[in-house]
């Protein structure tokens, strides 16, 4: 284990006053949410008046918050992206008055066949920095352990691609790891430029060649199943790695382009002694595990929704480690900040976005009431409304969160799913819209008539995708590889997954051509309402959803209802 040298320890003893201070004013901001959340939103509205959609929606006359939700109708993406597209051309007064400016474009899945793009402004930044920082000095508060050592972070790149204007596109997470000062990136165990590789096997295994000889104390990714990726490689190639850090080599399995790996080689040097000591615990418990190699403070990810099936993996790398939720984050935003271990539930950035929530009674198309963070009810479920510095107002985002409890004003929120039908077992939020779309299309690419058809996820090591399908098809699995590619092609946090095997292939399961339709059938006549208020659900959204539609049970499905699901608006959750 590395030893701390006594700039590291001043740098510590700095960053525990920091983390204080810090942490003083974020929970000051917490128990005053409700004048915390009208200073932002003030601030927001004065910063951007003089855009086209302040101009056009007349904040110069808004005084309140009732005049605000008068001026401003709740609205999605579909009806911001107009003025997105004059930003990415060039025109940044469509959302942002004089004086801001765009620093990139992060990318996230839409609900069709595009990704979105949301601009992200400077004063977007340093709203996510804060609350990352926020996330952090607690986290290292409550675990001291973690101060002045190493950190394991993996981000994607910000600029996987660029627009025509020759701006970035990509994501924020790798805009702010390789904008951080030189202070903290002292501290990072891994260079930035492994987000670039982008052959899974290579890049976890680099990733890994970095980190291992390290003394990490904490690591942070989104996805717990990226966590679980990395421990698998250190185990899988244990001989590679003790030889790599004693040579000071990088030989990764999988593909590395010539000029990344130069790059990369270029911070390795030998380390026999590290390598003596890897080799030794790999001897006595026959692999390289996280837990025997490391003295881990904490482990940091996601773990609400289906996301926290992952983390019963954790025990055989990490463990006890604690695990904390590192909060509810979307594209457009910061939405909660964790702080406690072992729960999904995270307190409201009140100090980054102006929040509204609509009450959710599982129908995406009830407007129901809107409540501001100190009106919400312990218990309760609501939709997500924000108004961010990326020029989004009143954007409903999709996610459904559960309250908690309370800290002062500011609400303690669980994050239950994203949107209305929509399955992220990995993170890649697939949409019902893009399931059939993309089926659509495949069957089309093969010169199929599309059949029936039901997509359902499935838990596994990794999960997957089962595509339950009409026998009369004839070749089902070629059916099964379009789709999967078609999916890649118009979802990209399913196309990350599936490269970076987060999520397996789609596997078949053929069915006799009157099962679906009986299925269907059985779901309408068992809910007791009119048959036009219900419609075939292609997307299952969580996995064991699709039982009775497996082996014998399939016989079954004639005598077993399923749930009902409403007839909604593609996309919606049934």
């Amino acid at each position: 284990m590395a030893s701390t040298s006594v700039i590291d320890r001043i740098l510590s003893a700095t960053a525990k006053v920091s983390a204080r201070r810090h942490l003083h004013r974020f929970m000051s901001t917490a128990r005053a949410a409700a004048s915390t959340q009208q200073r932002v939103l003030k601030a927001k509205l004065a910063r951007n008046a003089d855009s086209t959609f302040g101009r056009e929606h007349g904040f110069d006359t808004i005084h309140t918050y009732a005049d605000f939700t008068r001026r401003v109708p709740i609205q999605t993406y579909d009806a911001i992206q107009p003025y997105v597209d004059k930003v990415i051309a060039g025109d940044l007064r469509a959302l942002f008055g004089p004086g801001e400016r765009v620093v990139m474009f992060a990318k996230t899945s839409g609900s069709t066949d595009s990704p979105k793009l949301v601009p992200v402004t400077p004063s977007f930044v340093r709203e996510y920095q804060r609350g990352w920082s926020a996330f952090g000095f607690k986290a290292l508060l409550d675990h001291p352990d973690g101060f002045g050592r190493k950190l394991l972070q993996v981000a994607s790149p910000a600029d996987e691609t660029r627009t025509e204007l020759d701006v970035a596109c990509g994501s924020i997470s790798g805009l702010l790891a390789g904008s951080q000062s030189r202070i903290v990136r002292r501290f990072y165990a891994v260079p930035t430029e492994t987000g670039h590789i982008r052959d899974p096997e290579a890049r976890y295994y680099t990733i890994m060649r970095f980190a291992v000889p390290e003394d990490v104390g904490w690591m942070v990714t989104a996805s717990p199943a990226t966590q679980v990726h990395l421990a698998r490689a250190a185990a899988d190639h244990s001989e590679r790695l003790v030889r790599d850090v004693r040579d000071g080599t990088l030989t990764p399995p999988g593909q590395l382009p010539r000029e990344l790996h130069s790059a990369l080689a270029a911070h390795l040097r030998p380390n026999g002694r590290a390598a003596e000591r890897l080799s030794a615990i790999a001897d006595q418990h026959g692999a390289l595990l996280p837990k025997y190699f490391w003295n881990l403070a904490f482990l940091a990810n996601w773990t609400g929704g289906t996301m926290g099936l992952h983390l019963q993996d954790f025990p055989d790398y990490f463990g006890d480690t604690p695990v904390r939720d590192i909060g509810l984050l979307a594209t457009e935003g910061r939405v909660t900040i964790g702080i406690e271990d072992h729960t999904p539930a995270g307190l409201l950035d009140s100090e980054g976005s102006f929040f509204e929530f609509i009450e959710d009674d599982g129908h995406a198309d009830n407007a129901g009431d809107v409540r501001l963070c100190h009106e919400l009810e312990p218990g309760r479920e609501y939709r997500v409304v924000m108004t961010t510095s990326a020029g989004f107002y009143r954007y409903d985002i999709g996610d459904r969160v559960r309250v908690r409890g309370f800290v002062g004003q500011a609400p303690l929120l669980e994050f239950l799913h994203r949107g209305a039908r929509v399955s992220s077992i990995t993170g890649e939020k697939l949409t019902e819209w893009q399931v059939t779309h993309a089926f659509e299309r495949s069957c089309a690419i093969l010169g199929l008539r599309a059949p029936l058809f039901v997509l359902a996820p499935t838990w596994a090591d990794p999960p997957y995708y089962r595509l339950h399908i009409e026998q009369r098809v004839g070749d089902a699995w070629r059916v099964a590889k379009a789709l999967d590619a078609e999916l890649a092609r118009i979802n990209i946090e399913y196309g990350s997954k599936r490269s970076s095997k987060r999520l397996g292939p789609i596997v078949v399961n053929e069915l006799p051509s009157s099962v679906l339709a009986r299925s269907h059938a059985m779901r309408e006549g068992g809910c007791g309402a009119a048959s036009e208020q219900y419609k075939h659900q292609y997307l299952y959204t969580t996995p064991g959803d699709d039982r009775a539609l497996l082996g014998d049970e399939a016989a079954r499905a004639e005598n077993s209802p399923q749930p009902c699901q409403p007839n909604r608006a593609p996309g919606d959750e049934g």
